[in-house]
């Protein structure tokens, strides 16, 4: 992996991407999570500086004033941004950065790194994916109407991304993402 790549991964709330993630940077150590700055409050067992940087609102506002994102959007509420001289910095040294970011933020990081490889997550179902979401019991009646209504755009948008996986067996799933990185002649 000598040369710096940015993969943007990107699905609906709930659809399983931080576990897909999870299990991918345990397999490929060489791959680099980029962490993301949030204005939402930590859930429980998040770390600071290691799930997310938690930041106030008027703190994230000022960093989108001095551009210091790559990408950012609000969403359910909340707003999040990819960091931006940690991405470049990380690619500049040869390393292949991932970033699990929104739909809006995908679509921004298309503009300006084209070259990414982008990778859309999908459910199962919509059923599936709801039952997902109030199965983690972190989230309002409210939250999780914004969060589902959200995750119909989402999906409507899965034909803009390179690659579009299915998260029903977290294995076969894993199996299609390694494929798409590591196997490029299967992309084409």
């Amino acid at each position: 992996m000598s040369k710096g790549r940015l993969i943007v991964l990107t699905g609906p709330s709930g659809v399983g991407k931080g576990t897909l993630l999870r299990s991918l940077i345990q397999r490929h150590e060489d791959l680099y999570l980029s962490v993301s700055v949030t204005t939402r409050s930590p859930r429980p067992g998040e770390v600071d500086g290691k799930n997310y940087y938690f930041v106030t609102r008027p703190q994230f506002e000022r960093m989108v004033a001095q551009g210091e994102f790559l990408e950012w959007a609000e969403f359910a509420g909340n707003c999040y941004g990819t960091p931006r001289r940690t991405v470049e910095e990380k690619i500049r040294e040869g390393k292949w950065v991932i970033l699990e970011i929104e739909l809006d933020g995908a679509r921004q990081i298309r503009k300006s790194f084209p070259s990414a490889l982008q990778i859309f997550i999908a459910p199962p179902s919509m059923v599936e994916l709801e039952t997902r979401i109030r199965g983690r019991g972190q989230d309002s009646e409210t939250a999780i109407a914004r969060r589902l209504e959200r995750a119909w755009e989402e999906v409507d948008a899965a034909g803009e991304f390179d690659i579009q996986v299915v998260n029903d067996d977290l294995e076969r799933a894993l199996g299609e993402i390694e494929q798409a990185l590591f196997e490029p002649a299967a992309v084409c």
